[in-house]
């Protein structure tokens, strides 16, 4: 940046500065020594005035330098390498544009007879063009009248298109109500087989409960005809002993009544003997009273047996067909288990 107040005798003490140094006071150098400051306009006046006033060239003394000629060479070489690079690049340019645009004139001429040809081509075309508008123009007519009647096809597929959108709409309307009652009836039978399920579970374990009571009852029958086969043999044999018993007191009577006819003779024998026939005869009743009593009592005995054994024929034949009834339910539960992962 160019400083402010520069004067010449502050140009002139750098250029004599530069001179006793032994080197060329060029306005550059000048600016150098003055600390880059000032123009070289300004600097190059002072320079120039000084000269002027001292009556020879600026820098100049009895003789160049030899540094100064030899940098006056070596510009000048400079300069002439750089003219001589200058001139081959723009030598250079000027060919490649030479050739550029040699190729360009010779696209144009093919681009031109290429255009010619296709000029050709398009009249030729258009020619035929205007020979197929007029066949064009004649059939315009026919394809009139077809357009026309198409047109009427149109409406009518549009009146019958929306029909058969309206049938969809109704199918699809009642293809969801079936869905829907399809998915009711499958929510409802599957209800159904789980109530059918939890039936059959219940009805299991009644079964089983059933089963269970009927076996402890079996046992219970079985211990009970236990009892009465042996209270039957206590009896049987209890029959046997009061006939025994009865057979002799008979014996007894019988004799009795042969002494009582022996010893009619004596009243007092017969009313012994009649008091004590009397007494046999009463023991005999009660005898006989306890036989016929005691063969009731076998008799109930009998009938009780029978009774239990028929129960526990029954009970027997109902525990079959509970098992039976069990494997059917087994069975059946199978059945619905593999018919439930099939639909699945």
């Amino acid at each position: 940046m160019a400083r402010s107040g520069l004067y010449k005798g502050d140009v002139q003490r750098a250029r004599d500065s530069l001179l006793a140094q032994g080197k060329n006071p060029s306005v550059d150098a000048v600016r150098v020594a003055l600390g880059n400051t000032g123009s070289k306009t300004t600097i190059h006046r002072y320079l120039r005035e000084l000269e002027e006033e001292e009556g020879r060239p600026v820098g100049a003394k009895a003789a160049v330098s030899e540094a100064l000629q030899d940098l006056v060479t070596r510009l000048a070489t400079r300069l002439h390498e750089e003219a001589e690079e200058r001139l081959d690049e723009a030598q250079q340019r000027f060919t490649a544009r030479v050739q550029e645009r040699d190729q360009a004139i010779e696209q144009g001429r093919q681009e031109a007879a290429a255009l010619s040809n296709q000029l050709q081509r398009t009249e030729t075309a258009l020619q035929a063009e205007r020979q197929a508008h007029e066949a064009t123009g004649r059939e315009l007519g026919a394809r009139t009248t077809e357009v026309a009647q198409l047109h009427e096809r149109i409406a009518g597929l549009t009146t019958r298109l929306a029909e058969h959108e309206a049938h969809a709409q109704s199918l699809e309307e009642k293809h969801a109500h079936a869905r829907e009652a399809l998915e009711h009836y499958r929510t409802t039978a599957k209800e159904q087989r789980d109530q059918e399920q939890r039936r059959h579970e219940h009805q299991l374990q009644e079964l089983q409960l059933a089963l269970r009571q009927a076996n402890e009852t079996l046992a219970t029958k079985n211990q009970e005809l236990l009892l009465l086969n042996r209270d039957n043999g206590q009896w049987l044999e209890r029959q046997g002993r009061l006939e025994r018993e009865v057979s002799l007191t008979r014996q007894a009577h019988e004799a009795q009544q042969a002494e009582l006819d022996a010893l009619r003779l004596t009243a007092s024998e017969h009313r012994a003997l009649q008091v004590r026939w009397n007494q046999d005869h009463q023991a005999l009743e009660s005898l006989e009273a306890e036989l016929a009593q005691m063969r009731t009592e076998l008799a109930r005995e009998r009938d009780r047996r029978e009774s239990a054994e028929a129960q526990a024929s029954r009970l027997q034949g109902h525990q079959q067909a509970i098992d039976q009834l069990l494997v059917q339910l087994r069975q059946s539960d199978a059945g619905v288990s593999a018919s439930e992962k099939a639909k699945r």
